[in-house]
């Protein structure tokens, strides 16, 4: 098993899971590593059935037992209907992922806006973290119910199955369940999914599947307040600081009407204030008065912006706690009899579950629901539903277990540390510490408990599990004490049962005064030095470290409980004065609740600068806030009662959120732990002692406005080119970036189905490609051209244009085909290797036609056609970023991919030349291209303006591309820039001059960068006075022709040839002119290799001159081949 801690991470948060660790009967690691992903099953201990009997009896203290879920579903079922949970979510599953890998997207079968936000979520290249694999396909699995399953029979039966789990439970509600581990992500999931159904919406008006309206349904006031992220307005919204959507599709959401409120709001109120004795005189002996607002009246106030809305969609938070009890008789519930603290907690889930249900089924009877989508860790029935504890809904489609995100580290790995100064046996006493120390406990409502000592109120072995969780938490906050970019400190919480318990735990953690007999108050110091509330005088800290919080006052917004409302005062008169020191009016300290005031610091724990940010310890009334997402929590300890291991996961999911999401070099995420005491976690019982690792430091990257507004830059938000090909003849232009070269990584599988090429389908592999003759590979390649690139508004080949191509194709395979490594020419029936032949040979016939006259024109985005640096803003925590001048770029870090792009940073910032620049991440500036047969986006590495003086109002745009290595993929966005993007946006004229450049050795960044800057300054001089601009091999040639006489007779230069990149024409800004020459005579001018100064000083440009028998053996192939006659 010791593999299995140490690194628990097996496969990429971004990719389909590939492996998992084998599970014993237990379901604990064995250590060994299976191949494929673990398929959903649903095994969890639950209590063991307690003895039924009347009111009064007492339960069975028994042990708890497993149960597969797949069984326990039975209880919602009846004679005409099963429900095999698991294996409807494996093949909804599979069905999906079969879905999913289809290449071609006209087989998707969806609209062509979900079509456009799929290839998003799946291959755009997010600036900060992208959409994780398990919210992705919590959408896909949505999306395929909703427009792809209905046109299978498959799907119809899943859809059906689901349909009639929910009816049963639900009736006349039609929910759909995504359950997904805690820290996974659900708030992600629904911001995709009101993106996906609000564009389509929009687009599709008179569509029945889609929906502009939502109401999202949060547990409580703090995730309600979170959730505001899922408004398209909102200044965090996820659309667009996680660019969840393409930039053209912003605008539509603009359109979506969200209301998000938390279920409490459901609960009819009061329409007038009456005494009792009024109430009854105005009865009488009639019915009972209802003084509550009626069902409109409410929802009028809940969703006043929904109400002219017909159809819309719910999405749950944390959707367990929204359910209609079993139906039928209190004798037919799978329910134990329950007593004391545990039927208390079974009556208010039964409560907050009505209300839930009651609230949603009044938007269905007078707005009409599309959906229901639950969102849940744990969709399973609480205590007091009527159902075992722990019953799976009957209607989840997908699953994402913990151990699902645990393999790809998208959470910490929860695990129970040892500490050396705790004698005992392998496991310790205090891992399920309420068996131990419940009886001692401060029972609840004690109206003494303010005055009692925590040293005789708390049992030693709380003591105990304190100081030994405390010590570890020492050594973490140590470690992120020592990295100076790390603003917080890390977090401990402690999960209380009542009131009592928790004032006395926290009077042990932080300090206290009480009055003493017949004297004055006496100060007692807090027993953990780091969580200490006061100095060693007594003197409150100005920043208590440590909060005392009531979880279900406020979830709920209720007034809070006196007694807490005393425990807490000290800290939320802390608080009003802070924020009067943080610029506040003593009026607005006043008007903030104490609730309001405490939620927000809670929901600022961990976040530098706000009222939380210096939070070190949480001790909670009840379980802590569902969807809390601090991730800055290390330490867990439980001082409650845990009856199920669905609580516990509750419990422990709160210190699961990660705090860096960083890839290392094997692409997976670096483990992180939370270390638990008190709950009795069965994931991970095995004791381990770790050394703890600090954090990465975040950064927030943003546009600095309104400082450096005059740095800003515009682009183009390009969709795709429009050029009229040639029907008659066509040429074809190839270059160096024509040339595909075939090697056996390119090459790929060995076995294939080949289609679409040879039109009778065949498997091929190396053996039988061996045997295809050179002109059965012309022919089809040239078919296959012609029919996915030359047909006409019908769909049909150009037949008479086959001739023509069939040329081109034979002159490209001759000159531009390099094999290596024993493949060949045969291995182009590949198909994706004939899509890359195909497209580098439609560039070259684009790029002769555009040499030619014909126009290439860029299409903007029709709803979004320019971009700018203003709309940077994400946070990362990738160390390898460059903080920019304030006088050079409008964004306040350059986050790199490479050391080379930061040295760039420094080279770009150094050079008078560049007005401002910008690192292209965050800002949506995308330039579509094609490779091996798919469309795709390039994110280019910089935009520079120039000054090549025609003014700062005119600067010249250069996209600047760092890299060190160009392979295929390399060339073909290199092609693109240079054929299509860059002629086709100087051709609009309405948003600026462009010019593309690599760079691509960093040893010559700065000389590059300073030859790209003159140059450009030349060649702008160059057209305001209408002289000839060397940019092309023609016009190159065309000057040497002229100055060859005079060379010839100054210089003695008998032979000369134009080679290198002007030769190829594909010659940019820091291109020089290489010359091949030989001598006939003598010089009688300027000295031997004196025409070198002659020709920079008469071009304008730097020159190369080489003898011919000097040449490199290494350079002389290329260079004679590309050697074009002056």
């Amino acid at each position: 098993m010791p593999k299995f801690y140490e690194q628990p991470i097996l496969n990429s948060p971004y990719n389909a899971p590939a492996s998992h660790w084998e599970l014993d009967d237990e379901r604990q690691p064995t250590g060994t590593v299976l191949e494929g992903r673990r398929p959903a099953s649903f095994i969890s201990p639950i209590p063991a059935p307690r003895k039924r009997g009347k009111k009064g009896a007492k339960a069975d203290e028994a042990e708890q037992r497993t149960l597969v879920f797949d069984e326990q579903a039975e209880s919602l079922a009846d004679d005409r209907q099963q429900y095999d949970l698991s294996q409807l979510i494996n093949t909804i599953r599979a069905e999906v992922a079969k879905w999913r890998a289809a290449p071609d997207e006209r087989r998707w079968h969806v609209t062509a806006e979900t079509a456009r936000l799929l290839k998003h979520w799946r291959h755009f290249e997010f600036p900060g973290i992208r959409p994780f694999f398990c919210q992705v396909e919590a959408v896909e699995t949505v999306i395929w119910l909703t427009e792809v399953a209905p046109n299978t029979a498959v799907g119809r039966r899943l859809r059906d199955q689901i349909a009639a789990a929910s009816e049963q439970a639900n009736s006349g509600v039609d929910r759909l369940a995504l359950k997904m581990a805690t820290g996974s992500g659900k708030t992600t999931v629904m911001a995709m999914l009101i993106a996906w159904q609000t564009v389509n919406a929009v687009r599709h008006p008179q569509s029945t599947r889609f929906t502009r309206g939502f109401l999202v349904v949060a547990p409580g006031i703090p995730i309600r307040d979170r959730l505001r992220v899922l408004q398209p307005n909102d200044p965090d919204s996820y659309y667009q600081s996680r660019q969840l959507v393409p930039a053209d599709m912003v605008s539509e959401l603009g359109k979506a009407r969200i209301v998000i409120t938390n279920y409490h709001a459901f609960i009819r109120r009061e329409t007038m204030s009456l005494a009792k004795g009024s109430r009854a005189l105005l009865q009488g002996h009639g019915p009972e008065i209802d003084t509550r607002e009626t069902e409109v009246q409410m929802l009028q106030r809940v969703m006043p912006e929904l109400m002219g809305t017909k159809g819309v969609m719910v999405l749950n938070d944390e959707a367990h706690h929204c359910y209609r009890e079993k139906p039928g008789s209190a004798d037919d519930s799978d329910e134990p009899y329950l007593t004391g603290d545990a039927r208390k907690e079974a009556e208010d889930n039964s409560e907050a579950a009505r209300v839930w249900m009651t609230g949603i089924e009044a938007v269905q009877r007078r707005l009409g629901l599309k959906r229901v989508i639950d969102l849940s860790a744990t969709p399973f029935f609480l205590s007091g539903s009527g159902y075992a504890e722990g019953t799976l809904f009957g209607w989840v489609a997908s699953d994402f277990s913990l151990m699902d995100a645990i393999e790809c580290g998208i959470v910490k790995l929860p695990r129970v540390p040892v500490a050396d100064n705790i004698p005992g046996t392998e496991m310790p006493t205090y891992r399920d510490l309420w068996k131990h120390i419940g009886p001692k406990m401060p029972r609840k409502g004690l109206k003494t408990v303010g005055m009692l000592d925590p040293d005789a109120a708390l049992p030693v072995e709380l003591q105990s599990a304190l100081q030994a969780l405390y010590g570890h938490y020492e050594q973490v906050f140590e470690q992120w004490a020592e990295q100076p970019d790390i603003e917080v400190p890390p977090c401990f919480i402690v999960v209380c049962n009542n009131t009592a318990t928790s004032k006395v735990v926290y009077d042990y953690i932080s300090g206290y005064t009480r009055e003493s007999a017949g004297g004055p108050r006496v100060f007692h110091d807090g027993r953990l030095k780091l969580f200490r509330n006061f100095d060693s005088d007594g003197t409150p800290l100005a920043r208590p470290r440590t909060l005392l919080i009531d979880s279900r006052q406020l979830e709920s917004g209720d007034a809070l409980d006196p007694n807490f409302r005393s425990a807490a005062s000290d800290e939320i008169e802390r608080f009003r004065r802070e924020i009067i020191e943080r610029g506040g009016t003593s009026q607005q300290a006043q008007d903030i609740t104490d609730q309001d005031l405490l939620r927000e610091v809670m929901n600022t724990v961990g976040k530098p600068g706000r009222l939380g940010g210096d939070t070190r310890c949480v001790v909670s009334v009840a379980m802590l806030t569902e969807g809390w997402d601090a991730n800055t929590v290390t330490h867990v300890l439980g001082v409650r009662a845990f009856g199920t291991q669905l609580l516990c996961e509750q419990v422990v999911g709160r210190a699961l959120r990660r705090q860096s999401y960083d890839l290392n070099e094997d692409g997976l995420f670096e483990t992180e732990y939370a270390d638990v005491f008190g709950v009795p976690f069965d994931f991970t019982a095995e004791p381990v002692v770790v050394k703890p690792k600090p954090p990465k430091p975040t950064v927030q990257v943003h546009a600095v406005s309104p400082e450096r507004d005059s740095l800003e830059i515009r682009f183009p938000r390009v969709a795709g080119y429009r050029i009229e090909l040639p029907d008659d003849r066509l040429k074809a232009k190839f270059t160096e970036d024509s040339t595909l070269r075939l090697t056996p990584e390119l090459v790929g599988p060995t076995r294939t189905r080949n289609e679409g090429i040879l039109g009778e389908g065949i498997d091929l592999d190396l053996a039988d490609v061996g045997d295809t003759r050179r002109s059965t590979i012309v022919y089809y390649l040239t078919h296959y051209l012609l029919r996915t690139n030359w047909c006409d508004s019908d769909g049909q080949p150009r037949l008479h244009l086959f001739g023509q191509l069939k040329r081109i194709t034979e002159r490209w395979l001759d000159e531009h085909l390099v094999c290596e490594g024993g493949t060949s020419l045969r291995h182009l029936l590949y198909l994706i290797l004939a899509d890359q032949a195909c497209d580098r040979i439609t560039t070259a016939i684009v790029e002769a036609e555009r040499t030619a006259g014909e126009p290439v024109t860029a299409v903007l985005d029709p709803f979004t056609p320019v971009g700018t640096t203003r709309d940077v803003s994400f946070t990362t925590s990738k160390e390898r970023r460059w903080r920019t001048r304030a006088d050079r770029s409008h964004v306040n870090w350059a986050v790199g991919d490479s050391d080379w792009e930061l040295e760039f940073c420094g080279v770009a910032e150094a050079n008078p030349g560049v007005l401002a620049y910008v690192k292209n991440q965050g800002m949506g500036f995308e330039v579509p291209y094609r490779t091996g047969g798919q469309n795709r986006l390039y994110v280019p590495d910089f935009i520079l303006l120039l000054d090549d003086g025609c003014g700062s109002d005119d600067p010249l745009h250069l996209v600047a591309e760092v890299k060190g290595f160009r392979g295929e993929d390399a060339k073909d966005k290199s092609a693109t820039m240079r054929t299509y993007w860059v002629p086709g946006v100087n051709r609009l004229g309405s948003h600026g001059r462009w010019q593309f450049v690599e760079f691509g050795n960093s040893w010559t960044f700065e000389e590059e960068l300073e030859t790209a800057v003159t140059q450009a300054r030349r060649e702008a001089q160059a057209r305001r006075t209408g002289d000839r601009v060397l940019d092309s091999r023609d016009a190159v040639l065309t000057a040497l022709r002229e100055l060859k006489p005079r060379l010839q007779e100054e210089f003695g230069i008998g032979d000369l040839k134009l080679f290198g990149s002007f030769a190829r024409d594909e010659a940019q800004l820091t291109s020089d002119i290489d010359l091949m020459i030989d001598y006939h005579s003598e010089p009688s001018g300027w000295g031997s290799f004196g025409e070198g100064p002659f020709l920079e000083d008469t071009l304008g440009r730097k020159v190369d001159v080489v003898l011919r028998k000097n040449l490199r053996d290494h350079v002389r192939p290329n260079a004679e081949r590309d050697a074009i006659d002056v």
